[in-house]
C-alpha cells in the first residue's frame, strides 16, 4: 500500500482556485477606432439624454429655446436700464461669452458623475466606458447651437453685424472647445468613480473659474493687459476657455474700442486689437493642443476604467 497522497484533492483544489484573467490593456489607436465604431450609441445616447430632460413636457424642447431668449431678454433690460456700466450694447458682449461658457460648464457638472450615476449599465454591457461621458458632451453642445441661434436672432433685431471675416474662426475655436471639454469631462468622469467628492469639487472650481474668464467682464479689465506689459501675457490663457470666449466676443460684438454710453469722452477699451491672422493662429495652436489633451484623457481613462466594476 503506497503512503503518496492522492492527486484527487490536489485536483480538487486547483478547480477550487478562482481564475484571474488579465486582459491586454487597448492601445491608444484601438480605443479611437473602437469609440468611433460606436457612434451610433454616442449618438442613441444624446438624444436619450435630451427626450428624458424633456420628457411629458408639452413644449419640449422648445424649453431649450425659450429658457436662454428670457435669459437674454432679462439681460437686456438690467443692463440697458437698471445697471448701466458704459459699454454699448453690453448684453451681446454678455451672451457671447455666456453660451461658450454654459457649454463648458453644463458638460463637466453632467460628466463628472455620469459613471457612477449609471454604473449598473457599465457593469452589465460592454462598451467604451468614455461614451458615457461624451454624450453629455454631446447633449451640452445641441444646447449651445440653440443658444447660438437665439444670439444670432437677438443681433439681427439689434441690427449689430458681426464681424463677418472673423467668422471663418468660429469652426476651429468651436472645435478647440468641444475637444476641451470633452477630454475634461473623459478624465473627471473616470476619476469621480475612484474620488466620489470629485463633483462637488468640480462645481465648486468651477465657480471660481467662470470668475477668471472674461464674461462678465471686458478682456482688457483683466489682468492680462498688466501681464502684457510684463511680457507673460500667456499666463492668462492658460485659462484655454479664455481665447474661445474673446474669439466669441469679437466675432458677435466686433468692437474692440467704444465711447462710453454714460460719458462719450471716455473711451473703454473692451477686446484685444489682435488681428484676424493673429485669432486664426492663436485658435489655430489651441485646437492642436485641445487634441493632444484629448488624446491623453483616452490614454488616462483607459489605465483607470480597469477596476471601474469593483468601485461601483
Amino acid at each position: 500500500m503506497s503512503d503518496a497522497p492522492s492527486a484527487e484533492p490536489r485536483r480538487r483544489s486547483l478547480e477550487d482556485t478562482p481564475v484571474r484573467v488579465v486582459s491586454a490593456r487597448a492601445t491608444l489607436p484601438a480605443r479611437l477606432k473602437n469609440l468611433w465604431s460606436r457612434r451610433e450609441l454616442l449618438l442613441g445616447l444624446i438624444s436619450s439624454d435630451i427626450r428624458i430632460k424633456y420628457k411629458n413636457s408639452a413644449l419640449g424642447i422648445f424649453w431649450s429655446m425659450l429658457s436662454p431668449a428670457f435669459t437674454l431678454g432679462v439681460y437686456y433690460m438690467v443692463f440697458s436700464f437698471f445697471l448701466k456700466n458704459g459699454i454699448p450694447n453690453f448684453v451681446i458682449y454678455l451672451f457671447s461669452g455666456l453660451v461658450v461658457w454654459n457649454m463648458f460648464q453644463n458638460a463637466i457638472n453632467s460628466a463628472t458623475p455620469v459613471i457612477v450615476d449609471r454604473a449598473a449599465l457599465v457593469k452589465k454591457v460592454s462598451f467604451p466606458r468614455e461614451i458615457l461621458a461624451l454624450s453629455n458632451v454631446g447633449a451640452a453642445t445641441v444646447y449651445f447651437v440653440v443658444q447660438l441661434v437665439i444670439l444670432i436672432i437677438f443681433v439681427a433685431a439689434l441690427r449689430h453685424a458681426p464681424a463677418w471675416h472673423f467668422m471663418l474662426i468660429l469652426p476651429i475655436s468651436f472645435l478647440s472647445l468641444f475637444l476641451f471639454t470633452s477630454a475634461l469631462a473623459v478624465v473627471m468622469s473616470a476619476v469621480n468613480v475612484y474620488l466620489r467628492d470629485t463633483k462637488h469639487l468640480m462645481e465648486v472650481l468651477l465657480q471660481l473659474w467662470f470668475w477668471l474668464t472674461p464674461v462678465v467682464y471686458s478682456y482688457e479689465n483683466s489682468i492680462a493687459p498688466h501681464l502684457h506689459r510684463h511680457g507673460l501675457s500667456l499666463l492668462y490663457f492658460l485659462n484655454p476657455v479664455t481665447l474661445i470666449v474673446v474669439t466669441f466676443q469679437r466675432v458677435f460684438y466686433v468692437s474692440t474700442v467704444v465711447h462710453s454710453t454714460v460719458n462719450a469722452a471716455v473711451i473703454l477699451n473692451i477686446l484685444p486689437t489682435w488681428s484676424f491672422s493673429k485669432f486664426l493662429y492663436l485658435n489655430l495652436l489651441l485646437f492642436a493642443l485641445s487634441m493632444v489633451f484629448f488624446l491623453v484623457a483616452e490614454a488616462i481613462f483607459g489605465r483607470l476604467e480597469g477596476n471601474f466594476e469593483s468601485e461601483l
